[in-house]
């Protein structure tokens, strides 16, 4: 005969969720690509290609969301974004 123990172990899981929010760019009708583009970069740290990829969804479907993140660390961000004249909003 054989005895096999069973051993249960309680495991317990902490997990702390941010809220996810987003910068989301609107289309205007002041703004060249170049700029818009050019502020992406800067502001958002994205590539070249990437903010291009951007201004060109803004530019056809009205909005674009540029950015996730926390409030805090996109604040500053999108602060950029107006100052640089578009128009964006935290969401």
């Amino acid at each position: 005969m054989s005895s096999k123990e069973k051993t249960l172990i309680k495991v317990e899981i902490k997990e702390e969720t941010l809220k996810q929010n987003e910068i989301v760019l609107y289309n205007d009708d002041v703004n060249t690509f170049d700029h818009v583009i050019e502020t992406l970069v800067f502001a958002c740290d994205h590539t070249a290609e990437q903010a291009e990829q951007c201004a060109i969804i803004v530019h056809y479907k009205g909005r674009c969301t540029v950015k996730t993140g926390v409030y805090k660390e996109l604040e500053p961000r999108c602060t950029m974004l107006l100052d640089a004249g578009l128009s964006a909003e935290i969401v």
